[in-house]
């Protein structure tokens, strides 16, 4: 019901002109810029972008695999695919989606991608085209009900949120062919190279940019995270809720887009353990909090499933009484911040505790 309420909406919200179809861009998206570390192809603009201070990135360096059980899917109903091998990065992220100027092929494009890599001293650590690269060919980051495509692994879907018919959605998501995609390594630079580039095969309300081709380039430097989490002692978190009836916590880690308490949240556990041990009538929601990349309701799943995890270990491995706990997902649904910064969706990405 909610499914069909929203498309719904959608198709309102198109015929009212509230989403403006994609035009040729003719500058940068507001906001936007190079990342240093290396150059764009004359004559191209930046239509999307995107990058965090300390994130994961997985760089495939072998073609993609179906996995071995076959009835494996994404949340997509796609059939599961893999890199047979990837480096797993962790540093400084940048995105940024670029249409290059017409008449310029993708292969043209990775070439000169390829030439600027290597006269900073870098190296290809793997190329492929087409089929070689595996998965579906034809298909950019969105599609359901076949099989998952190279762009789908680099950057799914749900981390899209730029607007509807956008030149940046529309670069992002529409069909495609001549796919070309390069991983490469910068050794000076302590940096990491994801390339891929291919023409658009669109229509409707993206028709603008039926036949440019895009290029999609991913940079992650090597860095330490800064330390900027202060730990939050039971007193604190009883004096919080005592106050306002809530506090937000963000101590309890979780790799991107999953949903396994990761061992440095040990200590926050440990302390919310001693808040229940000292407050023994004392009930809590424990509710999981989101930035705004991917859709409300993809978040909402993981913000749920992340809460459920928390109340879990904390029953597990601290022997607290789980009627005491109540796991709630909000996914984005009560910001502390402007989505539209990393700092901004840093403080959003929380778990907090509700007296109840």
């Amino acid at each position: 019901m909610l499914r069909t309420i929203l498309i719904t909406l959608s198709l309102s919200l198109c015929a009212a002109g509230a989403w403006s179809d994609a035009t040729l861009p003719t500058k940068d998206l507001e906001g936007t810029q190079d990342n240093p570390l290396l150059k764009r192809y004359e004559g191209s603009f930046i239509v999307a972008h995107d990058g965090k201070a300390f994130d994961e990135f997985v760089l495939p360096t072998g073609p993609l695999k179906e996995d071995t059980d076959k009835e494996r899917r994404d949340q997509h109903n796609n059939h599961w695919f893999a890199p047979e091998q990837s480096l797993a990065l962790e540093g400084r992220t940048t995105r940024l989606v670029y249409v290059v100027p017409a008449g310029r092929s993708p292969l043209e494009i990775v070439r000169n991608y390829q030439d600027e890599i290597e006269a900073l001293g870098g190296q290809v650590l793997f190329a492929c085209k087409g089929e070689a690269c595996g998965g579906d060919p034809g298909r950019s980051s969105s599609g359901g009900g076949g099989e998952m495509s190279l762009a789908m692994v680099l950057y799914p879907e749900e981390r899209i949120n730029d607007p509807a018919f956008s030149n940046g959605n529309c670069a992002l998501t529409e069909r495609i062919k001549d796919q070309r995609y390069l991983a490469a390594e910068l050794p000076e630079q302590q940096a990491h190279v994801s390339v891929l580039t291919y023409t658009l095969k669109v229509g409707s309300s993206c028709k603008a940019l039926d036949g440019r081709t895009v290029a999609v380039v991913d940079i992650v430097e090597s860095q330490g995270r800064e330390q900027k989490m202060v730990k939050v002692d039971a007193a604190a978190m009883a004096r919080a809720i005592a106050t306002t009836g809530r506090i937000a916590l963000y101590g309890i880690l979780f790799d991107f887009d999953q949903a396994v308490v990761k061992a440095e949240s040990a200590p926050a556990l440990t302390e919310i353990a001693a808040l229940l041990t000292a407050n023994p009538d004392l009930k809590l929601l424990v509710v999981g909090h989101t930035d705004m990349a991917g859709t409300f309701e993809y978040n909402r799943a993981l913000s749920q499933r992340r809460a459920e995890a928390v109340v879990t270990a904390l029953v597990r491995d601290h022997d607290v009484d789980n009627a005491r706990l109540l796991p709630v997902g909000v996914s984005f649904a009560a910001p502390l911040a402007s989505n539209q910064t990393e700092e901004g969706r840093a403080q959003n990405r929380r778990v907090e505790l509700v007296q109840y």
